[in-house]
Order: C-alpha cells, then structure tokens, then sequence
C-alpha cells in the first residue's frame, strides 16, 4: 500500500513538472506574446479612457466650487446691503422725528405768540 502512494506521489510530481514546463512553453510563445500585447493596449486605452473622465469630473467640480463661492458673495453682499438699508431707515426715522418735533415746537410758538 506505501508503495502505490508512493508512485502516485511520484507521478503527481512528474505530472506537476511537465504540466509546468508545458505552461511555460505556452506562456512564452508568439501567440502568448500577441495576447500580452493587445491585452497591454487595452489596458493603456482604458488607463487613457479613465484619466479623461477624471479630468471631466475635476474641471466640473471647480466650476461648481467656484459658482458656489460666487453665490455667497452675492448673498453676502445683499445681506450687507439690507442690514445698511435698514439702520439708514432708523436713522431716517429718527431724524424724521427730530425735525417734526422742532417744527411743531415752531409751531407751538408761533401759536403762543
């Protein structure tokens, strides 16, 4: 019995080295060569495919980053504008009601006289 597994054990070497050396052969012929060769180039067009899109998407992006900065500089600005807007009108306001006292004080005086 020791001695089949030990010729099955042997010719699964064997078997392994020609199997091997077979591989080899194919793996290091013309055709194998032509396969390595067109499967570089597709990987090369599709290496070439990816970087344009990356491109595509990066351009986008500061497009959009730079809109968006663009929003909120006019947001600000229209903010600022009514925060301004606002404090002329209560300055407004209140001069407004400076000078309507002063002419009814006026007013008060002349009547009194």
């Amino acid at each position: 019995m020791s001695d089949i597994l030990k010729m099955k054990n042997v010719f699964l070497f064997a078997g392994g080295v020609l199997f091997g050396t077979a591989g080899i052969k194919a793996l290091s012929g013309r055709d194998a060569k032509k396969v390595y060769t067109n499967c570089t180039a597709a990987v090369l067009r599709a290496k070439d495919c990816i970087l344009d899109t990356v491109t595509t998407v990066q351009e986008n992006a500061e497009d959009i980053l730079a809109e968006a900065k663009q929003i909120n500089e006019e947001r600000a600005d229209e903010e600022a504008s009514c925060i301004v807007n606002d404090e002329h009108r209560k300055e407004a306001g209140s001069a407004e009601s400076v000078v309507k006292a002063a002419e009814a004080a006026m007013n008060y005086k002349e009547e009194a006289e």
